[in-house]
């Protein structure tokens, strides 16, 4: 330890500090992933599926990197076509695209096939 870091020690505990706990500090609190946020994310990834990380972040006044954290790890939702969709549905699609490209063999008949689905998904 420098010798003004014990000075600063020192002058602090001359000032009546009798703690080496940290002072609590000002600000928004360390983590955003609580069940509030969580839902909150949630309900705007269902009203409007092609939100951005940052917009949401935005709008709930969390850090980008918290709203990522609960989009990607806690609700588990992905993009697929520029619209956030939960991970098991997400395989279900990919299975369902690739049964009508072998089913067909054509590629515009299993992208019609995928539109058939973001018309569903839309809900």
């Amino acid at each position: 330890m420098s010798r003004s870091r014990v000075y600063q020690w020192f002058t602090r505990f001359g000032e009546g500090r009798t703690s080496l706990d940290d002072e609590p500090k000002s600000g928004r609190p360390k983590t955003s992933t609580n069940e509030e946020n969580t839902t909150r994310v949630d309900q705007l990834i269902k009203y409007d599926r092609e939100m951005k990380i940052h917009e949401i972040a935005l709008k709930l006044e969390i850090p980008k990197s918290m709203g990522y954290e609960i989009v990607h790890n806690t609700l588990g939702y992905g993009k697929m076509s520029a619209r956030w969709v939960p991970k098991l549905q997400r395989v279900e699609i990919s299975r369902l695209l690739l049964r009508c490209q072998q089913d067909n063999g054509d590629y515009i008949d299993a992208y019609w096939c995928g539109a058939w689905w973001r018309l569903l998904s839309k809900e």
